[in-house]
């Protein structure tokens, strides 16, 4: 019973870290993005509706990313007992 208790504790700290990983990631893929659009040269420097779609577009992609490579990287890990 206290091994189950420590792998669902183990589980939980992990959901958690992906999770924060995964905002954290979001958030600088959409601030990266909307700088891009506001300083780049040669671009209008204005920040429409299109530029925050595609801002929030490749923020997604960006925590999509990063979760799945955290979830990839922990299957390759073996357990420790």
């Amino acid at each position: 019973m206290t091994e189950q208790q420590e792998g669902q504790k183990s589980d939980q700290a992990w959901e958690t870290r992906r999770r924060r990983a995964g905002i954290t990631a979001f958030l600088v893929g959409l601030v990266a993005t909307l700088a891009f659009f506001a300083f780049f040269p040669g671009l209008p420097h204005v920040v429409d509706w299109g530029a925050i779609l595609v801002s929030l577009a490749v923020a997604g992609l960006a925590r999509w990313a990063c979760q799945s490579w955290m979830t990839k990287t922990a299957e390759k890990k073996p357990e420790r007992k």
